[in-house]
C-alpha cells in the first residue's frame, strides 16, 4: 500500500511536517517494500489552493492514506472524496508514523484538525 506523509525532509528520518498544504515535501513510502519517494510539493509557496492541489497531486500518485500533523479543511474534503484514509495529530520522525501506522496505532481522523489557513504564510493573513 502506498501512503504519503507530510515531511521537513526528503528520507524516513525526517519529521512529520505539522503542515500539509505547506509541507516541504511529501515522501511517498510503499508499506510492503519500505521504498520511500521524496517529491518536493510545489504547493508550499503557493498564493492560495495549497491544501487542496496538494490533496489532488496525493490523489493522482495513488495514496491510500495521508499521515500529517494536522489537514486542513479544504484539503481533508479533497483528500475525503478522493477516498483516502486521512490521519492527523501525528509527530516524530517519518519512520516512526510508518512504523505506527503498520502496527494499526494510528486512527483515520474524522474531520480537519485545524481551520482554513492556519499554515498560511504569515505575509497571507
Amino acid at each position: 500500500m502506498k501512503i504519503g506523509i507530510s515531511s521537513t525532509g526528503k528520507d524516513l528520518t525526517a519529521t512529520v511536517d505539522q503542515r500539509f498544504g505547506r509541507c516541504p515535501y511529501f515522501l511517498m513510502v510503499d508499506t510492503d517494500t519500505m521504498h520511500t519517494t521524496a517529491v518536493a510539493n510545489r504547493q508550499a509557496q503557493a498564493g492560495g489552493g495549497a491544501g487542496i492541489q496538494a490533496a489532488q497531486e496525493l490523489a493522482n500518485a495513488g495514496v491510500h492514506a495521508v499521515i500529517s500533523g494536522n489537514v486542513g479543511p479544504n484539503a481533508f474534503r479533497t483528500l475525503q472524496a478522493a477516498g483516502i484514509e486521512i490521519i492527523t495529530g501525528v509527530s516524530g520522525t517519518a519512520a516512526e508514523a510508518v512504523e505506527q501506522y503498520q502496527k494499526g496505532r494510528l486512527s483515520s481522523s474524522q474531520k480537519p484538525s485545524v481551520d482554513s489557513h492556519h499554515g498560511a504564510r504569515t505575509e497571507e493573513r
